[in-house]
């Protein structure tokens, strides 16, 4: 249900103040000293305006893992956290390498109502890396897949890679690439390095990601074909795109919040919350892929959301599953690690959490500016509260995030999707538009 909304007192992106009328779906004002006959007056003094967060990486695990998440539980999650749209990761069962599966992911999403869910297709037949997946029937799908992505695994075959590349070009798709060579992580489970030798783990190497990305952009350059790389987490990755970009290679690249924030020195206590792939780095890579973000290197911030049932993570740390949750925490990490430190603005926020997500997917009616006749799909968001992160934060079906028990900044206080409220004065609503 929608209905027309002013806000009043809202800081665009951080800056100007300003009111804003929302009707039938859209931004139908913006303005100062605004009224409009039959409106409910929303007072958003102070609070940080920003176009609906959109993230390209979400895991929903529907169909086939619902005890972890659903398209419903995911959506809402996304919603509590400023989202109003995620992009799908195939990594379901059966794996979205279809046209059926990928429009039975849409028909859910749009049924659930909370965010925009726009599925990702694999890249290959059950995500094995062995011969393409129905690419063209994704994309010419109601689906309109444009982001194929076989990640949790690395499209490791440079042929395939190839091939991929090349026959997306056709619809102006995008690879978006798990970076992971299969033979350097073998019985890896945190990151090489000096933690892991004083604990005995396994390590995993820096150039595990590093040389698949390294071939990933010649491999684009040679083709001439978009490249997208999940979950950017070493010095050296960040080095690898920048030499890339310079030279003229058409290569887009993601960092979660959890990689501008936390280091492999949190695995000591063997807290499987903190088992990850790619694995939690050491601080001066946590200080390169900031760098990296502030400067245009890095273009997104992607949740990688990855819900799992308690019993996947409590257990010994080489049985526990890799991924946290972090659809809910983003914003406030983002704040904590970029915009508190000076990083990055508002501004900032806007642009790499929502306007270059919605671009690189090729997603309309999202990341769009904030100004008249645009679709409302917004979150406002208030920076000054500082509380422990907890379980009742999580509005998911797992609750295997990293920051619990961690004080962070910030409140999303309202989110609107396609002008429907979803999220009312920091409430998650038990349905769109319906006032608890």
């Amino acid at each position: 249900m929608s209905e027309t909304l002013l806000f009043r007192g809202a800081l665009v992106e951080g800056s100007t103040a300003a009111d804003l009328v929302v009707a039938d779906g859209v931004i139908a004002e913006v303005g100062t000293g605004l009224s409009r006959a039959g409106a409910t007056v929303v007072d958003v003094d102070g609070l940080v305006l920003l176009p609906g967060l959109v993230d390209l990486h979400t895991h929903l695990r529907e169909p086939g893992y619902e005890a972890s998440e659903t398209i419903l539980t995911g959506s809402r999650a996304a919603a509590a956290g400023g989202y109003t749209a995620v992009f799908a990761m195939p990594n379901t069962s059966p794996v979205a390498d279809t046209a059926g599966v990928v429009e039975q992911e849409l028909a859910l999403g749009e049924a659930a109502g909370y965010v925009t869910v726009q599925p990702i297709g694999a890249v290959t037949v059950g995500q094995k890396g062995e011969r393409l997946a129905e690419l063209g029937a994704m994309a010419d799908s109601r689906a309109r897949v444009r982001v194929f992505s076989d990640d949790g695994f690395c499209v490791w075959d440079p042929l395939i890679m190839r091939r991929a590349l090349e026959y997306v070009k056709a619809f102006d798709g995008v690879i978006a690439q798990h970076a992971q060579d299969p033979r350097l992580t073998e019985g890896a489970q945190m990151n090489e390095g000096r933690v892991s030798a004083e604990l005995g783990l396994a390590g995993w190497p820096a150039v595990a990601e590093e040389s698949i990305i390294a071939r990933d952009v010649l491999l684009a350059e040679h083709v001439g074909s978009r490249l997208h790389v999940c979950h950017l987490s070493t010095a050296g990755s960040v080095e690898i795109i920048r030499w890339a970009k310079k030279r003229g290679v058409d290569v887009t690249a993601e960092v979660t919040p959890h990689h501008l924030l936390l280091t492999d020195e949190l695995v000591r206590d063997y807290d499987a919350r903190f088992k990850v792939n790619p694995p939690l780095r050491r601080e001066e890579d946590v200080l390169a892929v900031r760098e990296g973000l502030a400067d245009g290197t890095i273009d997104i911030v992607a949740t990688d959301h990855a819900p799992h049932p308690a019993e996947a993570k409590a257990c010994e740390w080489q049985a526990a599953a890799n991924g946290m949750v972090g659809l809910e925490s983003a914003l406030r990490v983002v704040q904590q690690s970029m915009v508190d430190t000076g990083l990055i603005t508002w501004g900032d926020v806007a642009r790499v959490m929502s306007r270059e997500p919605a671009r690189i997917g090729r997603l309309a009616g999202h990341g769009t500016p904030l100004t008249e006749g645009h679709p409302a799909s917004l979150a406002f968001y208030d920076p000054s509260p500082r509380r422990t992160f907890t379980t009742d934060d999580l509005r998911g079906r797992s609750v295997n995030s990293p920051y619990l028990g961690r004080e962070l900044p910030g409140d999303v206080r309202w989110t609107l999707h396609q002008g429907t409220v979803t999220v009312a004065d920091g409430a998650l609503l038990a349905a769109p538009g319906v006032r608890a």
